[in-house]
């Protein structure tokens, strides 16, 4: 009983011993042989600010008549391109048509009116030139010079008035008549031939217009970045609905009044796209990634591999199985990777941070 006993001692120190021997063995080797490892790389890093928005065509038209009438003529389609001056929808106004020609028609009889007045004025001066040496009749020529020149002048404002007139009758036409202010889009369209304008619907759009050439995003920016963005910084343009397309754009607008929302201060942003694309839609939702800075083709490595404070960053670096410590000098950093201005060389294989260390913080402090 004894010795069986003495054999299960033994053979649980032995099992004891193997224990401990493989943890000491697993502490001396296990960081050499599972550290994560990534390369010192060449590349581009460009700190930006992110602004959430949604994109505006912000040249639109809402057109209607102006003058009350049945709609004779629907001349586009929903969809159509139209082009600046184009003639898009007709009212039937016969009664506006007859004001015009009447109109016209009095301008003409004014213009012979004024032709004469003038003549006979012009008459009346070389008559009354001629009799100045006669006493009698030069004050008779005066006279008619006298009655001449008011004829002359009832005249010219009788076509002024007759002109205006004109003006007027035009403009009343024109109202009857829907025309494309600029290039664009026709969005949509509520009139329909043989429909009645009524006054009441006047203040109605009848055809909608955009300018699908024009496109922006507005957005906010928060107060702690609004101090980085200046008006001019590229952006790249990033769309929910075409995450393929890549539309670059420019800061166009930051307005100087801050717009409180929960607690949180924002200030409105217009930026301007460059090369908008066909599948662009007013209202589409976009992130702008306005540019602040940016070093190309330089080194650099992730932020998670630092190790270190700010005034002294440094690295591990994995060299012939072993790693080293090694101080280093940043630049500019984009939140992800940063750039490395002396102290690794392209290539090499700085240390990552195991799970443990990432809970006990050994980033720079």
């Amino acid at each position: 009983m004894k010795k069986r006993l003495a054999i299960i001692v033994v053979t649980v120190c032995v099992v004891v011993i193997g224990i401990v021997l493989g943890v000491v063995l697993t502490r001396g080797t296990g960081p050499q042989s599972t550290a994560t490892t990534v390369n010192v790389t060449r590349g581009d890093v460009v700190k930006t600010v992110l602004v959430d928005g949604n994109l505006l065509m912000s040249s639109k038209a809402y057109l209607s008549f102006g003058v009350t009438g049945t709609v004779t003529e629907v001349l586009v389609e929903e969809g159509n391109n139209v082009t600046e001056g184009q003639v898009l929808a007709r009212l039937d106004a016969p009664s506006l048509e007859s004001s015009v020609e009447m109109t016209e028609l009095q301008v003409e009889i004014a213009q012979e009116q004024v032709k004469a007045a003038r003549a006979q004025y012009e008459i009346a001066l070389i008559n009354w030139k001629a009799a100045v040496a006669n006493t009698t009749l030069e004050k008779v020529y005066r006279e008619q010079v006298k009655i001449a020149e008011a004829n002359r002048e009832t005249a010219e404002v009788n076509l002024e008035v007759a002109e205006l007139n004109l003006e007027s009758a035009e403009l009343n036409l024109e109202k009857a008549v829907i025309v494309a202010p600029f290039d664009g889009v026709v969005s949509d369209i509520t009139i329909t031939e043989g429909k009645e304008i009524s006054a009441a619907l006047l203040a109605s759009p009848a055809i909608s217009l955009v300018d699908t050439s024009e496109i922006e995003m507005r957005g906010f920016i928060d107060e702690i970045d609004i101090a980085l963005v200046r008006v001019g910084q590229e952006a790249n343009i990033i769309l929910d609905a075409l995450p393929d397309e890549e539309v670059k754009g420019e800061v166009a607008f930051i307005s100087p009044v801050g717009i409180t929302l929960a607690g949180v201060v924002s200030y409105d942003t217009t930026i301007t796209l460059e090369n908008p694309v066909a599948e662009l839609r007013d209202g589409m939702s976009a992130t702008a990634e306005i540019i602040i800075e940016r070093r190309d083709d330089v080194l650099s490595i992730p932020n998670r591999a630092i190790r270190g404070t700010l005034e002294s960053p440094m690295v591990l670096v994995l060299v012939d199985g072993q790693q080293e410590e090694r101080e280093i000098t940043l630049g500019l950093t984009d939140g992800i990777n940063t750039e490395v201005l002396s102290g690794l060389q392209e290539g090499e294989q700085v240390v990552l941070p195991t799970s443990q260390e990432r809970q006990d913080g050994f980033f720079m402090r």
